[in-house]
């Protein structure tokens, strides 16, 4: 994945070559700096960061590592490694709400600065649920529809930064729809779950495309692209699944204020 595995050509769809890299260490590192802000938060009576929070953030962090260094040996590994990278592992990372740990651990100079960054109107319209699906899923598609993939295998540094891309997009697509962080202008949480909606409908049709081999580019024997298929249909519905219940649980309908409505008999 993202500087973590050799690149080459092959029959089976996939990266032929395995062997970790440096890559391997960026899930340590961003955990580590996590856990260190996390701890200068415990105050004198004992309490401090959530440990569910810290949690849910070492899980992302570990799902990562687990995708940087699962062997790719076909199309089916690829598959697995985009679930990951692309979809698990951001949801763990927003849920461990890495901007409200930020604005705790910064100077008030240095907060500000973020708030007004996070409040620019570039920044709300590239945060939106709509963003993030069509960097996310329209990604899938140019990837696999159109020589890209095929490119992949050829070119390490398109490899890296494809994937790259898919675990950046990833979380912005998590934090956008489910993320417990502060959000510039979030749309209501019935427009966010539409959204996720034509997420699970676009995964699964580009998933049956896959496994019948249709207007695809993906260099792999037909087991392996049914393998692959499979893994992306169930998998990424157990990732979208998980991301709907995250919402939900973070979800506090707004009461309305007025008048109340009597009844005449």
């Amino acid at each position: 994945m993202i500087g973590g595995l050799a690149v080459g050509g092959g029959s089976h769809g996939g990266h032929d070559e395995y062997a970790p890299g440096p890559a391997l260490l960026v899930p340590l590192v961003i955990f580590w700096v996590y856990l260190a802000a996390a701890l200068r938060q415990r105050g004198p009576d004992g309490g401090g960061w959530p440990h569910r929070r810290t949690a849910a953030f070492g899980a992302g962090a570990g799902l990562l590592a687990v995708g940087l260094a699962l062997p790719a040996g076909g199309f089916a590994a690829h598959s697995w490694q985009h679930l990951l990278v692309g979809m698990l592992a951001p949801l763990g990372l927003v849920l461990g709400t890495p901007v409200t740990l930020a604005l705790r651990s910064l100077d008030r100079r240095r907060g500000r600065a973020l708030v007004r960054l996070l409040r620019r109107p570039a920044l709300a319209a590239l945060a939106h649920p709509v963003t993030g699906l069509a960097l996310t899923t329209g990604g899938l598609y140019a990837l696999y529809l159109t020589p890209l993939y095929r490119a992949t295998l050829a070119h390490p540094a398109l490899h890296y930064l494809v994937h790259l891309h898919f675990l950046l997009s990833g979380l912005l697509f998590a934090w956008s729809v489910a993320g417990p962080d502060p959000g510039p202008h979030r749309p209501r949480v019935p427009v966010r779950l539409v959204v996720l909606g034509v997420a699970v409908a676009a995964h699964a049709a580009l998933a049956q495309l896959l496994y019948a081999g249709l207007a695809v580019d993906v260099p792999a024997p037909p087991e392996q692209l049914r393998a692959g298929a499979t893994v992306m249909y169930y998998g990424g519905d157990l990732a979208e699944i998980a991301l709907a219940l995250a919402l939900l649980a973070t979800w506090r309908p707004a009461v309305r204020k007025g008048p109340l409505l009597t009844h005449s008999a």
